[in-house]
């Protein structure tokens, strides 16, 4: 299967690469947008800030091919900033629009939590409890079991404005965050698969199989 890691010049490309290539699949890093559609599969990474991102992919022309990619319907996965940049705006150092895959914002911990260090960095479990029933069923086919440990490096949230949309939740301090969502063939995380030991691999292997 081949796996289209997306280049916009800003990302932790090459840890997911490595953690996709490991279990078997054909990963390539790359901006070119024929080399993204006609693979099986994507990933969109992403470490930094919201604004310079999407300016990073208005400049290299990818937001029409990430559209076109998830309106394929293949698996596409969206990593730290890669899942933030699927909603709809960020309010990180000015207002910017984002993608519009996801109906909802990207928010600051700094406006809801006090009590505990920002940015959130390290390892924290993950909840699927009250949620869309289907989604639990989801989050344990693709591997994500109820209260595992995975890694975290961030300092701002999705907010998604349908809560159908929720895969899992997370608790930092005495606020719950949304940790990853689902939509159709999208699966977008918070947390850090390629960080996060076998648990995170078996999520690469699962989703993408």
């Amino acid at each position: 299967m081949k796996i289209a890691v997306i280049d916009y010049k800003m990302s932790n490309m090459f840890s997911i690469n490595n953690a996709l290539i490991s279990l078997g699949f054909r990963s390539k890093i790359t901006s070119d947008p024929n080399a993204i559609l006609r693979a099986d599969g994507a990933v969109l990474p992403g470490v930094g800030s919201f604004p310079e991102a999407m300016r990073h992919l208005n400049d290299l022309q990818l937001n029409d091919v990430i559209k076109d990619f998830i309106i394929s319907g293949k698996p596409f996965m969206g990593i730290c900033l890669g899942l933030q940049l699927l909603f709809s705006e960020s309010d990180e150092f000015e207002s910017c629009k984002g993608l519009g895959i996801i109906d909802g914002t990207v928010k600051g911990f700094s406006k809801y939590i006090n009590s505990e260090p920002i940015p959130h960095i390290g390892w924290n479990t993950v909840y699927s409890q009250n949620l869309v029933k289907s989604n639990i069923n989801y989050a344990s086919k693709i591997g994500i079991a109820e209260n595992n440990y995975y890694y975290f490096v961030h300092s701002f949230f999705v907010q998604p404005k349908q809560k159908n949309n929720i895969l899992t939740v997370t608790r930092y301090g005495d606020y719950e965050f949304c940790s990853s969502i689902l939509k159709g063939n999208v699966f977008a995380c918070q947390f850090h698969p390629e960080k996060s030991g076998p648990r995170g691999l078996n999520i690469f292997r699962n989703f993408f199989n």
